[in-house]
C-alpha cells in the first residue's frame, strides 16, 4: 500500500527547474551519445558527480523510454526503500516489531524524506546506499562470534559504500569513516578495527569504484582536478558554488525533519541513557546516534549547504526515536495533529498565493489542495479516537500512509499553482517548430527542463552558471560566446529559434533585434528568426 502511494504521482508531475531536469538530461544524452563514461548535460562535460544514476536511469530509459516517471525511477525507488531498509535492520538487529514499525512509520512521516524522496536529485540513492552500508556493518559487528556471517555483512559494507561512492564521490568513506573512529574513541575499543575484512574488502571496493575513474580520467585528464579539487574539498571549504547558509542551518532543516516526533526525542534520549549497553557487544545505538552527529556537525561546517544533504541521518534517527515515541502515548496523537496542521497551512497558503498571484484558483488545485487536507484530517481524527481497538503499529501505519499521500497532495498543488516551474508546457507548444537542422540558442539563461522535454541541446550565450567547465573545456569564452556574439550569429541566420527571459527579448528587440515570439510562458519566451 505504501509503495502505491508512493509512486502514484511519479508520472503526474512534470519536472523542475533546474535539479530534476539536470539529473533527467544527463542520462538522456549519455543514452542518446553511447558515451557512459564521460557524462554531459547540454552537449558538454559534467563531471560534477559520478556516473551511477546516470546508468541507471539511461537503463531505465532504454527500456521504458524517455519520460517523467522513468527519469524518477531509480532516485523514488531508492527513497522509497529506505522504509523497508529501516523495518529489515530493525527486527535483524533484535528490535521488537513494533519499534521497526515505529521507526519506519517516524522515517515516512518525516517532512524532509517525503519532499526529497519526490524529487529526482542524487540525495536519496546516496541516503539509501549509504545507510544500507552503515546498517550491514552494524549487523557484522553484531555477528563477530559467527565467522562467515561477519564476512558476509562486512563484504555487504564494502560493496554499498562503494556504490555510494559512484553516487556522490568520496563523502561516502569519510562520514563512514568518521563515524567508526568517534565510535571507537567514544567506546574506548578497537575491536570494530579487527573485523573489516580489509584484505577481501578493500580490494572489492577497489574493483567495483577505480575502472570509471580510471578511464574517464584517461579520456579526460582535466577530470581528476575539477572533480577532487573544485567539487569536493572547494565546494565544502568555500562559498564557490554560492550555497553558503549560517552554521545552525541543518538545525533548523532537522527540527523540521523530526516535527511530527520532536515530543518524544526526550523520552528517547532517557531510554537510551538508562538501558547500560552489554559489556563488550557492539553498541549500535552509541554507534547510531554517533553516525547522526556527524552527518549533521560535518555538513554544518561546510562552507556550501543544502537541505537535501542531511538526509543520511534520517533513517537511523527514526530508529533511535522510535522507542520513546512507542513508550509516549500522546506521540502518534501529536505526531497526527502536526501532520494535520502543517498539510492545512501549507494547502491553504497556495491557494492564498494563486488567489493573490494569479487572480484566481485554478480547480486542479482546489482538488490537490482539498484532497491533501482531507487525508491529514482523517489521521488526525483516527488517531485521537482512544477507544480504536487497531494496535499502536496498525495506527502508525496509518498516520504513514496518510502522510505520504498528503504529502503528494501538497506537490501535485504545488505544481498546479502558476507560475511554471517546468519547461515541459513550453516544450509542448514548441515541438513542431523544432528540427534537428534548426539552430537552437539559449541567451542569458539556461532551461535545464527545455532541452529534456525537447530532446536536443542547445547552445548557449551569455550564460556560464553549472555549464562553466564544460564550457571552458569546449572552447567557449565570455569572448566568443557572449551576448554581442549571440547578435552577430542571429544576425546571420535566416531560420533559427532562441529562448531568453521576457525582459531581455524586449530590451534586444527595442535595440533592433530581428524576430517574432512564438511560444512563452512565465520565465521564458521562444523567439523565431523566420
Amino acid at each position: 500500500m505504501l509503495g502505491v502511494l508512493w509512486f502514484f504521482t511519479l508520472p503526474l508531475r512534470p519536472l523542475f527547474d533546474p535539479d530534476e531536469g539536470r539529473y533527467a538530461e544527463v542520462p538522456r544524452e549519455m543514452l542518446a551519445s553511447g558515451d557512459w563514461v564521460t557524462p554531459r548535460l547540454n552537449g558538454v562535460k559534467y563531471f560534477e558527480k559520478p556516473p551511477l544514476q546516470y546508468w541507471t536511469t539511461a537503463a531505465i530509459y532504454s527500456v521504458f523510454g524517455v519520460s517523467d516517471a522513468a527519469a524518477r525511477a531509480w532516485a523514488a525507488a531508492l527513497s522509497f526503500l529506505c522504509l523497508p531498509l529501516v523495518f529489515g535492520f530493525a527486527t535483524k538487529a533484535g528490535y521488537s516489531r513494533e519499534v521497526a514499525v515505529v521507526a519506519t512509520a517516524i522515517l515516512a512521516i518525516s517532512p524532509l524524506f517525503l519532499i526529497v524522496g519526490q524529487v529526482n536529485l542524487l540525495d536519496q540513492s546516496f541516503t539509501f546506499l549509504l545507510v544500507a552500508a552503515i546498517f550491514a556493518f552494524v549487523l557484522a559487528q553484531r555477528a563477530t562470534a559467527q565467522p562467515a556471517s561477519l564476512r558476509r555483512w562486512m563484504l555487504v559494507t564494502w560493496t554499498l559504500l562503494a556504490l555510494a561512492v559512484l553516487t556522490k564521490g568520496i563523502v561516502a568513506p569519510v562520514l563512514a569513516g568518521a563515524t567508526l573512529l568517534f565510535y571507537m574513541i567514544a567506546t574506548r575499543s578497537l575491536a570494530p578495527m579487527r573485523h573489516l575484512y580489509l584484505r577481501a574488502g578493500l580490494p572489492l571496493f577497489a574493483l567495483i569504484v577505480t575502472p570509471w575513474f580510471v578511464l574517464v580520467q584517461q579520456r579526460n585528464p582535466e577530470f581528476a582536478h575539477f572533480f577532487f579539487v573544485h567539487e569536493h574539498l572547494e565546494r565544502y571549504l568555500t562559498t564557490v558554488h554560492g550555497r553558503n547558509e549560517p552554521w545552525w542551518y541543518f538545525l533548523g532543516i532537522l527540527l523540521v525533519a523530526i516535527s511530527p516526533v520532536l515530543g518524544s526525542v526526550r523520552r528517547s534520549w532517557v531510554s537510551f541513557r538508562e538501558v547500560p549497553p552489554p559489556a563488550g557487544a557492539f553498541q549500535v545505538e552509541t554507534f547510531l546516534l554517533i553516525w547522526c552527529a556527524v552527518v549533521l556537525v560535518f555538513f554544518s561546517l561546510s562552507d556550501s549547504k543544502l537541505a537535501p544533504y542531511i538526509l543520511p541521518l534520517m533513517p537511523p534517527l527514526a530508529l533511535l526515536l522510535a522507542q520513546g515515541a512507542l513508550t509516549d502515548a500522546r506521540s502518534l496523537r501529536r505526531a497526527a495533529l502536526t501532520l494535520f496542521v502543517s498539510l492545512t497551512v501549507l494547502a491553504i497558503g497556495f491557494m492564498v498565493y494563486a488567489e493573490w498571484r494569479n487572480g484566481l484558483i485554478a480547480p486542479t488545485s482546489a482538488a490537490w489542495a482539498s484532497a491533501t487536507v482531507v487525508s491529514a484530517f482523517a489521521a488526525w481524527w483516527f488517531a485521537r479516537q482512544h477507544r480504536v481497538a487497531a494496535p499502536a503499529e496498525q495506527r502508525w501505519f496509518a498516520l504513514a500512509a496518510a502522510s505520504i499521500f498528503g504529502y503528494q497532495g501538497l506537490m501535485m498543488t504545488y505544481v498546479s499553482v502558476p507560475p511554471v516551474r517546468s519547461a515541459k508546457a513550453l516544450a509542448t507548444q514548441l515541438a513542431p517548430r523544432v528540427r534537428p537542422d534548426v539552430n537552437f540558442y539559449s541567451v542569458g539563461s539556461f532551461r535545464h527542463t527545455l532541452g529534456f522535454y525537447l530532446g536536443r541541446t542547445l547552445e548557449v550565450f551569455d550564460y556560464r552558471g553549472e555549464l562553466d567547465f564544460g564550457l571552458t573545456q569546449a572552447g567557449s569564452t565570455a569572448e566568443n560566446a557572449g551576448l554581442a556574439s549571440f547578435q552577430t550569429r542571429w544576425a546571420a541566420e535566416h531560420d533559427a529559434l532562441a529562448v531568453m527571459d521576457p525582459k531581455m527579448f524586449a530590451s534586444l528587440s527595442g535595440a533592433g533585434l530581428p524576430g517574432h515570439v512564438i511560444a512563452s510562458d512565465a520565465r521564458s519566451v521562444i523567439v523565431s528568426r523566420r
